[in-house]
């Protein structure tokens, strides 16, 4: 089997965070936050082989996988001795899978994943009033979940740390977010109001532009050698 560097190069089109279908919820995200964005390719280096799937966003690399391929990367990143912030993102506060929520519909493999971040509004009632949202969507907002259906989204998951989200959407691996996304609000105005709403919910992360919310991690390409 050839060993990975994690040598990332741009894998060309603009990763989105997608839909969930039924898969183990034993996916995480680990998000490194780098003091000094020159040293992204030093860092990715520093780990070497990995399962984990490599995403970058300015000074933000993100590494995401099954649980099980995590072993032994906390070591690392603590020993690599370069300047940054870690945050996990392990347990998803929401969950859509395809196999419970569209019927008899079929999942398809393989998945392409896309990864995106947002921050919640600092305000602490506002917080807790999106969470309650995410927590009876499914009884309440049943349309949400028959857009995400009606796109082909596979899964979808929101995870949460601090006032950051990550959100993680997966299709199927030979479509694009591009090509889906629009699908999920067509002849839905439930999913449309569901949007706007929870948009007053959330801001951009530091580093951002102006009116500029969520941001996109753009997936970097492996290098294998022998």
């Amino acid at each position: 089997m050839l060993a990975l560097l994690i040598a990332c190069q741009p894998k060309g089109e603009k990763q989105l965070v997608g839909v969930v279908a039924a898969v183990s919820v034993d996916r995480v995200a680990i998000e490194l936050i780098l003091e000094d964005e020159a040293l992204a390719d030093s860092l990715l280096d520093q780990l070497g082989e990995t399962e984990l799937a490599c995403y970058r966003w300015k000074n933000h690399l993100v590494l995401f996988g099954e649980a099980k391929d995590t072993v032994g990367i906390s070591s690392l990143i603590h020993n690599a001795g370069i300047g940054m912030e870690t945050k996990y993102y392990t347990n998803p506060m929401y969950v859509f899978d395809r196999a419970s929520h569209c019927g008899d519909t079929p999942v398809v493999k393989p998945w392409k994943d896309y990864l995106l971040t947002a921050n919640l509004v600092e305000d602490p009632v506002m917080q807790q009033r999106y969470m309650a949202y995410h927590e009876v969507q499914f009884e309440e907002w049943p349309e949400v979940a028959q857009g995400f259906c009606n796109a082909g989204f596979q899964q979808l998951l929101a995870f949460r740390n601090g006032r950051q989200l990550m959100l993680v959407i997966s299709i199927p691996a030979d479509k694009t977010l591009d090509e889906l996304n629009p699908k999920t609000e067509e002849n839905n105005p439930r999913m449309v109001e569901w949007n706007q709403r929870m948009g007053k919910y959330q801001e951009g992360i530091e580093g951002t532009s102006p009116g500029e919310t969520w941001v996109f991690f753009e997936k970097l390409q492996a290098t294998s050698i022998e």
